[in-house]
């Protein structure tokens, strides 16, 4: 089908309406002193944010353009990435050398409901995994007799656990008796050196830790 000179061949409109529609759809906001480009449907994405409220045709917030049109924002660039990249395809992705409390800090700036949830997630995620690299195992061998046996399981109860009974044989004779005597190895999941210091053991693991010196 031919079309009128000047015209859209798809819509039949003025082709300059359609190019006047397309750049009106691209935004630039200088978020302190950096520019970004980006498209109103992107800033759009999230009606009750800052951004969607900053581009419409009536905005409700009084906002200054800088001397190419860019709408002026006073936050950091750094930060600012991850939050329009989240926008634009829906994923948090952050680098290594930015930190997640610095993307939330943004997120709740530009009242992103979505991302604000995503981000403290994130960062539960990397607090629970940082306690589990601030602990260690620490595996200790008791030697003992039969009679002291019952003694040291009721002292582990302060986190120790029982891993491994060993029959050492007799090592004494008493009279006419024999007295076994067995290794005792147990364990415990306790915080890595904090500042050069171990943490002050409890009473219950000093007890343990008498028995054991005896080895």
């Amino acid at each position: 089908m031919a079309t009128e000179p000047g015209k859209d061949s798809v819509n039949n409109v003025p082709a300059s309406s359609t190019s006047t529609s397309r750049k009106s759809q691209w935004v630039k906001l200088n978020v302190g002193g950096t520019v970004f480009m980006t498209t109103r449907t992107t800033l759009c994405r999230d009606p009750k944010s800052f951004l969607y409220r900053l581009v419409q045709d009536e905005p409700d917030l009084n906002t200054d353009k800088d001397d190419n049109g860019a709408y002026l924002i006073d936050r950091d660039p750094t930060y600012f990435g991850p939050v329009l990249n989240y926008l634009r395809h829906g994923k948090l992705v952050i680098n290594r050398d930015l930190a997640e409390e610095g993307i939330l800090e943004e997120a709740e700036f530009y009242n992103i409901t979505d991302l604000i949830k995503l981000v403290k997630e994130k960062i539960v995620e990397r607090n629970a995994k940082q306690n589990q690299s601030f602990t260690k195992s620490v595996y200790r061998v008791l030697q003992c007799s039969e009679e002291e046996l019952t003694q040291i399981v009721s002292a582990m109860s302060d986190g120790w656990k029982f891993e491994q009974l060993v029959n050492i044989g007799s090592q004494y004779n008493y009279g006419s008796e024999d007295h076994a005597e067995f290794l005792c190895v147990v364990s415990k999941e306790c915080p890595n050196i904090v500042n050069g210091q171990d943490p002050e053991p409890t009473d219950r693991a000093k007890v343990l830790q008498q028995k054991g010196s005896r080895i």
